[in-house]
């Protein structure tokens, strides 16, 4: 049980759920990719197993794991990526819920190693003014969780180089929305420069949806 009165197994169908959710979005394939809800009051997180493909994967390839990678319930191994999820989690209290996916258009530009810039109104209210790329960091280490956290920043959506994305938000339906609206603007940007040079929203736009943005930040995490 948890310290607001939820239970674990209530958490972990909750992640179970937006895993399968992500990999019915096409954002993974197989096993790739990784979802993880934070205890609420509690350095704990509910986090996929390492190896597990969605289709076919069970409660029990959840687990609820200290930060410190200790079980506490489930007996499958967390994902490779815990670091990472625990480097944000420690890095920013309004982050419930984090998702990394291998979704095309936002991997390409990773491997282009180009970030996202502000393209649309949207884009900029739910995510920040711009998706930065990480610097290279080998998978399932503390330092790609220090190089993540510095791209993210205040941000909800970090391209990790030569990697994938990661997305976050106050909780799992968040996270999610978060990884489709990065792809869905990574595909616009990608098809954009087929036409020519994209445009960035005016700043006057950016400088308003930011504080947008960021007034929404301060209100889910009250």
């Amino acid at each position: 049980m948890t310290s607001n009165g939820t239970t674990y197994e209530q958490l972990r169908l909750e992640v179970l759920e937006s895993a399968r959710a992500m990999h019915r979005s096409g954002l993974v394939v197989g096993s790739s990719g990784n979802v993880s809800a934070r205890v609420r009051g509690e350095e704990l997180l509910a986090i996929t197993t390492a190896g597990k493909d969605y289709e076919t994967m069970g409660l029990d390839e959840v687990v609820v794991t200290d930060f410190e990678g200790d079980a506490v319930e489930g007996d499958g191994l967390p994902s490779t990526e815990m670091l990472m999820h625990v480097a944000i989690y420690r890095a920013r209290p309004d982050v419930r819920a984090v998702m990394h996916t291998h979704s095309v258009y936002a991997s390409a530009l990773a491997v282009a190693g180009e970030p996202l810039p502000p393209l649309i109104d949207e884009m900029v209210i739910v995510l920040g003014d711009s998706i930065q790329v990480s610097d290279y960091a080998f998978p399932a280490t503390e330092e790609l969780g220090d190089a993540v956290v510095a791209a993210l920043g205040e941000r909800n959506a970090a391209l990790i180089r030569n990697h994938g994305l990661v997305g976050v938000g106050s909780n799992l339906a968040e996270a999610l929305h978060v990884c489709q609206l990065a792809e869905h603007v990574a595909h616009i940007y990608v098809a954009a420069k087929t036409l020519g040079t994209p445009r960035p929203l005016p700043d006057e736009a950016i400088a308003t949806e930011t504080t947008l943005f960021r007034m929404s930040r301060k209100v889910e995490s009250a």
